[in-house]
């Protein structure tokens, strides 16, 4: 566990120094003395995170790539994925992530009567802490420190109860990490939001792996062109990292902006999904 979390470490110096020099198109060997590891070694463990070599990926961290998939994104990536047949591995998430809301009484209670269970698990993106309650996940948050997590969880439910312990709805969740998703399960929502908030949510996932969108968008998406300020405020309030993916959302220059867990992370995520795509439309 910890070997994994020390290589995307590792991972990260490297997307932020490809991110910084991609234009110059920095050499193996250079990222590698970076890194102190050796050209092999470093070639190695990138391509076995990425699935793609460090030249190939440096071309997803690009503002000239987002304002590209941007533009792309409502016709050619969407329709290609279902012409292409991926169905299983490139499926819209809204088609297997059901949200459902916390009742007035759970929201103003602070989640009085609610049991959450949490803890941490491993990705590839590094330590998430996960929490849910009795009917789906509440919480999914990358991170350093899992005290930190539950305290910030803490003040979102003060009158819940917490206990340490895995479960069937954080195994579910995890799915989403592996990159064949032929046979991801369910995945179910108990989420503290208001009804503006899940309904830029649900628009989120309705954006296809490996494709972007803007803020700008989404709102025009939920009805409100003129609202992507308060937009902008739900992305970033998201409380379930990944499966909702908020992390597809940029600035309609294409620039790939903040993300709640870092944007470097945000990075990493966007590129490996689209190398994940193209080496199945290969």
């Amino acid at each position: 566990m910890q070997a994994s979390v020390h290589n995307y470490q590792r991972i990260q110096q490297a997307i932020a120094y490809l991110s910084e020099h991609h234009r110059r198109q920095p050499s193996l060997n250079e990222v590698a003395e970076k890194l102190n590891l050796s050209p092999f070694h470093f070639q190695r463990l990138f391509t076995e995170w990425a699935g793609v070599s460090p030249k190939q990926f440096v071309r997803y961290l690009s503002v000239e790539y987002a304002k590209r998939v941007l533009h792309d994104s409502q016709a050619t990536l969407f329709d290609a994925a279902y012409q292409a047949g991926l169905s299983g591995t490139g499926r819209l998430h809204d088609l297997f992530v059901s949200i459902e809301g916390m009742t007035p009484g759970e929201y103003s209670r602070g989640g009085k009567l609610l049991q959450i269970d949490y803890d941490t698990y491993t990705t590839p993106f590094g330590d998430v802490f996960v929490a849910s309650t009795q009917r789906g996940i509440c919480s999914m948050a990358f991170t350093d420190n899992e005290m930190s997590s539950l305290d910030e969880l803490r003040m979102t439910f003060p009158a819940a109860t917490f206990q340490h312990k895995q479960n069937h709805f954080h195994n579910t969740a995890l799915a989403i990490f592996k990159k064949d998703w032929s046979h991801l399960p369910n995945i179910k929502l108990h989420l503290k939001a208001t009804q503006f908030q899940i309904k830029v949510w649900r628009c989120l996932l309705s954006i296809p792996e490996g494709c972007l969108s803007s803020y700008g968008k989404i709102a025009a998406q939920t009805g409100s062109p003129a609202a992507s300020r308060a937009v902008g405020t739900a992305v970033g309030s998201n409380p379930v990292a990944f499966i909702i993916p908020c992390h597809r959302v940029v600035r309609g220059s294409g620039v790939y902006g903040d993300y709640r867990w870092g944007s470097l992370r945000k990075k990493a995520l966007i590129a490996w999904e689209a190398a994940a795509l193209d080496s199945i439309k290969e």
